[in-house]
């Protein structure tokens, strides 16, 4: 699918720059980020609990309740492949169950097991207190405006890519 500019889009003035500094750039700055965070996290989750990211993700979503795997795939933002890919080693670690659906018998939903609920509870605290550990420096507010401003952008992004997307936790049309 191609990204479209939408006829609000902002164009530069005539006379800037033709050059982007990519410590500038947004994107960059928000990739380097979202990397940066990942991969403190992803360290800290293998060490102690020898989980993926990907794994820690569908984790999360499946401790709010079963999911199908199509649902897991909207909820953690991941491809269908890394989604089947981290359901399958959460059932092998016997972390996860795949239960069969009693209407259409070629569909199964995903839900985590008394050990993997176990596991998502040890794993919490520590989730919690990096989150803590990386918003110390900003003030209560700061952290409801980065968050207001993040879904946003998701927002903005999805709607130049052409697809229907909402801040994780927001209501989505059916």
């Amino acid at each position: 699918m191609a990204a479209t500019v939408s006829p609000m889009t902002q164009i530069p003035p005539e006379g800037a720059p033709e050059h982007v500094s990519l410590a500038d750039y947004l994107p960059y700055q928000l990739a380097t980020s979202s990397t940066a965070v990942s991969r403190l996290i992803a360290r800290a989750y293998e060490d102690r609990f020898g989980l993926s990211i990907p794994q820690w993700r569908l984790m999360s979503v499946l401790a709010e309740g079963p999911l199908t795997q199509q649902a897991a795939v909207v909820r953690t933002a991941m491809d269908k492949v890394r989604v089947s890919r981290a359901a399958q080693d959460l059932v092998e670690r016997r972390l996860a169950v795949r239960l069969s659906n009693r209407v259409d018998r070629r569909s199964h939903s995903l839900e985590l097991t008394a050990a993997g609920r176990r596991l998502f509870a040890e794993i919490v605290p520590l989730a919690r207190a990096y989150e803590a550990a990386l918003l110390a420096g900003l003030a209560p507010s700061e952290v409801t405006t980065l968050k207001r401003l993040l879904g946003q952008l998701e927002i903005a992004a999805g709607t130049l890519y052409g697809a229907d997307t909402a801040p994780p936790g927001s209501e989505r049309p059916e």
